[in-house]
This record gives C-alpha cells, sequence and structure tokens, in this order.
C-alpha cells in the first residue's frame, strides 16, 4: 500500500497522534482534582411554550460546555490553563487535571473564572459542531 507520509521512515504520521497527549504525564505526582460537566442552552418562549424550535433537554442541543473544577488552597496565579479543541489541561501547585473533551469546543473563544470563595474554576466554551437538523 502507498504511503502518505513524505518521510518514509517514520513510524506513524501526526493525524494519527491523539490530541492533548503530549500533556499526559504518568509519573506526575499530583492528584486529579474534582470536576463537574455542565452543559447550557438558550431557549427562548418560542422552545418552552410554543415547542416551535426541535431542541430538546439533551446534550446535542447545548450551546456552551461548562467546567468546573474544585482547587482548594489555590490562589489565582497558581493555575496555569491550556484549552485545545478536544483537551483541557489544568495545573495547579498541588492538582493536574487532563480531560478530553466529550465535544469539540472553540479553544480561542473560552472564558475561564476563579471563584475564590468557593474554591473552584469555572471554564466556559462554545460547543463546535457541524449542522444538522437539531443545530440550524
Amino acid at each position: 500500500f502507498p504511503m502518505k507520509s513524505e518521510n518514509r521512515k517514520a513510524i506513524w504520521n501526526t493525524e494519527e497522534v491523539p490530541e492533548g497527549c503530549e500533556f499526559d504525564d504518568t509519573w506526575d505526582p499530583r492528584e486529579q482534582p474534582e470536576y463537574q460537566i455542565l452543559f447550557k442552552q438558550c431557549v427562548g418562549t418560542e422552545d418552552v411554550f410554543f415547542g416551535m424550535s426541535r431542541k430538546d433537554p439533551s446534550t446535542a442541543c447545548c450551546e456552551d460546555m461548562v467546567i468546573k473544577i474544585k482547587l482548594p488552597e489555590t490562589e489565582y496565579s497558581d493555575i496555569q490553563l491550556d484549552l485545545q479543541d478536544k483537551v483541557l489541561d489544568v495545573r495547579t501547585p498541588q492538582k493536574k487535571l487532563l480531560l478530553h473533551l466529550p465535544y469539540r469546543v472553540d479553544s480561542k473563544n473560552g472564558k475561564a473564572r476563579f471563584l475564590s470563595e468557593e474554591e473552584t474554576l469555572e471554564v466556559t466554551m462554545r460547543v463546535s459542531r457541524q449542522f444538522d437538523f437539531i443545530n440550524l
């Protein structure tokens, strides 16, 4: 079979390497923090009362993904955050979270805020999906 790679001695193509694997460090002793993945949906009266759109409560109809990460005893300045289209990487001196996201997101326009009273980092990302019969 013909090889697609320009370098015939390469044992894999860059397309075969999963996104975010460069962050995976199995020898890092930091523990994983508690986290939640939540989904947000924009609805109006036409959706709730009249049922005029095809939206339902499933994640397939949600526009935003929100990840809440508990980071006790952490200062805002200690948080390192890296967001890619399918991977979220959060590191502090005590905690490490490498999360492969369930949906592709718009990594250039995400928002993060640290709620110091709750010791929680909230990362909000717009889900990037192909248009289908639900998401028009």
